[in-house]
């Protein structure tokens, strides 16, 4: 392994120049003999056909480059919301993260997941504030954004010269010393000290303490940048180098990695994109999957940059690689046998469409499809329902729709179209109740499944617990309660999927002679059903909070559009003939309003929206789906089909 590695995450929101940045990062250091133009298509990093028509990316490219001793992991990540599971996905495997800004934009709304994500995950950042030739650039109204909106432990060096023009130069500060200095004192007792008693400090001590306050995310330096003339590059990467940790060298220790993204390669099978965290990994190893009883064997093991790979042969802790061979492997599978990364919600799919084939001969073609983007995008959640012969996926946008059909034209030559997309609504229970389920009939069988069900609140999840010990009833058979019931809960009686709930096994039963190790696995769905409708669920409706901006003459008509969206807001501010307006919206009324909205301003008015979370919605007002395969409240044909007597 390199004495030094850091894989590093650049993070932005849409159009802040981010995979700019990562072209010059990789051409200053040497990995590609020319920069890339995302307007021209010759990124390296966004070199699926899709990304080099629109100009964006819509999947992680991982690229390597060698700078000072140093191995750089640089993982470009998209920008665009719908396709932030792209950037959740490999969060946890960073050792560190450039936020990049846009000098005229400054902090936006994906600026802020992003920021909240890093904060979460403890990744040491930072910040570039990128585009300082543009026209409208505003540093220091950018600056005082990130104080007030981010963090205000800023370590600023340099300076912009002539922004906002073609002209624009950075240069270091002459105070930089001192306001180094200053920066440390935030947080460390002996550099306070000597900041306040202007005491002499050795600059390689004040930069370890630098070093280590970013490293605890008590520090984050900020650099200037104009990528697309390659200004202020070479001192984002001077102080990737300096500031940023490294990967822990943990090669003696138990194998422990995550699959970070999936690909198919047409001759070679699937290709598992891994960081591994401790351990090491050889061509021809046996290694574990986490959950999986069986190893896999590795035939190969590559390294990526763009869309070019050469053969390595291992990889070590702290690296990431490409590995062949594993048919078993799925996008955030955990290698070996202890999960240590990190992970946080970033991505929630909102909406659901149904995809149809142009003829329903190539049916077969476009399942094949989308199972295998499915194991490369988990989130899409390929759903077939038999009886209908169906296809539906989740989505977060109508762009990753766009996206999604231009990929399965060029990938498999196939061409889609889908359904209006569906909001994805959930139910929870109203009350406590208990479902009782008593088989013993058809012999040979014999298991009784009693459950109480009650109310959490919202954000809750899932949660289950047993009362009843094993002389009532053996844990094997409870650990098959418990199996089933939370695949039971994908759908509830008004055809959603179950949340905030709590179920309890109250109560079971077995025979020493006449239980069949399936039993319970026809008897629980039954008891999770009867629990569920004794109890009325409630429908919940997933909201979106949407910060507005606009003329201060344009706030009657969005208040007025929010009241008849059933949506609730906050008192506005308005300054400067601006007024900026936080409310929170049902999702499924407000589908089409960030287009009317932009509409209504003429384009002038800002609109972002993240999702939070899910509430109560009067069934008259909502939309229930209909039941997908046997229901087991019809019992006497869910047994049938449990026992595989009929088929769906």
């Amino acid at each position: 392994m390199n004495p030094k590695t850091i894989n590093l995450g650049i993070l932005a929101h849409v159009d802040a120049g981010k995979t700019t940045v990562t072209e010059q990062l990789l051409f200053l250091g040497g990995s590609i003999r020319k920069a890339g133009s995302v307007d021209s298509g010759t990124s390296h990093t966004d070199w699926l056909d899709v990304e080099r028509r629109r100009g964006i990316s819509v999947q992680t490219a991982s690229s390597t480059l060698q700078y000072e001793g140093t191995t750089i992991n640089l993982i470009d990540t998209p920008g665009h919301i719908d396709f932030i599971g792209e950037v959740e996905r490999c969060l946890g495997v960073l050792d560190g993260a450039v936020l990049v800004l846009s000098a005229a934009e400054g902090v936006q709304s994906q600026t802020r997941l992003l920021w909240k994500a890093l904060s979460q995950l403890q990744i040491p950042t930072l910040l570039l504030i990128n585009k300082i030739d543009r026209i409208g650039c505003r540093i220091p109204q950018v600056l005082q954004q990130i104080r007030q909106e981010l963090t205000g432990r800023l370590l600023i060096t340099q300076s912009v010269l002539s922004p906002g023009t073609d002209q624009c130069q950075i240069e270091v500060l002459d105070n930089a010393p001192q306001a180094a200095l200053a920066a440390a004192a935030e947080f460390d007792a002996e550099m306070e000290t000597a900041y306040l008693e202007e005491t002499a400090v050795d600059p390689q001590k004040l930069l370890a303490v630098l070093q280590q306050g970013t490293a605890n995310r008590q520090l984050f330096p900020v650099f200037f940048a104009c990528a697309k003339q390659n200004i202020g590059l070479k001192a984002l990467l001077d102080g990737i180098v300096r500031f940023l940790p490294a990967a822990p060298n943990q090669d003696d220790q138990s194998l422990s990695g995550v699959v970070y993204k999936m690909e198919h390669d047409p001759q070679m099978g699937k290709v598992a994109h891994l960081r591994l965290f401790s351990g090491c990994i050889h061509n021809r190893d046996s290694i574990a999957v986490f959950g999986c009883e069986q190893t896999q064997k590795i035939t190969q093991i590559r390294r990526f940059n763009g869309q070019k790979a050469v053969d390595i042969g291992e990889i070590h802790s702290g690296e990431i690689g490409a590995v062949y061979g594993l048919s078993n492997i799925k996008t955030g599978d955990v290698i070996g046998t202890v999960p240590m990364h990190r992970s946080y919600k970033l991505a929630v799919p909102l909406l659901k469409v149904q995809v149809f084939p142009a003829t329903p001969e190539e049916l077969p073609a476009l399942t094949a499809a989308l199972q295998e983007l499915s194991e490369e995008d988990p989130l899409l959640n390929l759903e077939w329902i038999p009886q209908s012969r169906e296809m539906h996926v989740r989505i977060t946008g109508m762009i990753q729709q766009e996206i999604l059909a231009e990929r399965i034209a060029d990938r498999y030559g196939l061409c889609v179209t889908f359904s209006p997309p569906t909001v994805i609504y959930m139910e929870t229970p109203s009350t406590s109740a208990e479902g009782l389920e008593v088989y013993t009939m058809p012999k040979p069988c014999w298991a009784v499944v009693k459950l109480l069900v009650e109310p959490l609140p919202r954000g809750s999840g899932v949660q289950y617990e047993s009362v009843i010990k094993e002389k009532e009833l053996p844990y094997r058979y409870q650990n098959h309660v418990k199996l089933s019931l939370f695949d039971s809960l994908k759908q509830g009686p008004l055809g959603w999927e179950v949340t905030d709930a709590k179920f309890t096994l109250i109560g079971g039963e077995h025979h020493h002679v006449h239980t069949h190790p399936l039993d319970f696995f026809v008897a629980t769905p039954v008891a999770v059903m009867r629990a569920l409708t004794n109890s009325k669920t409630t429908l919940l409706e997933p909201m979106t909070k949407v910060t507005l901006s606009a003329e201060e003459s344009f706030l009657g008509k969005v208040i007025s559009d929010i009241v008849n969206m059933r949506g609730s807001f906050d008192t506005p501010l308005i300054q400067k003939g601006q007024f900026t307006l936080e409310a929170v919206l049902p999702v499924a009324a407000s589908l089409d309003y960030p287009i009317a909205f932009r509409s209504m301003t003429a384009g002038k008015g800002t609109y972002a929206s993240e999702f939070c979370g899910y509430q109560e919605c009067p069934l008259e007002l909502g939309q229930t789906a209909p039941r997908r395969g046997v229901n087991p409240l019809d019992r006497a044909k869910w047994i049938l089909y449990a026992r595989n007597a009929i088929q769906q």
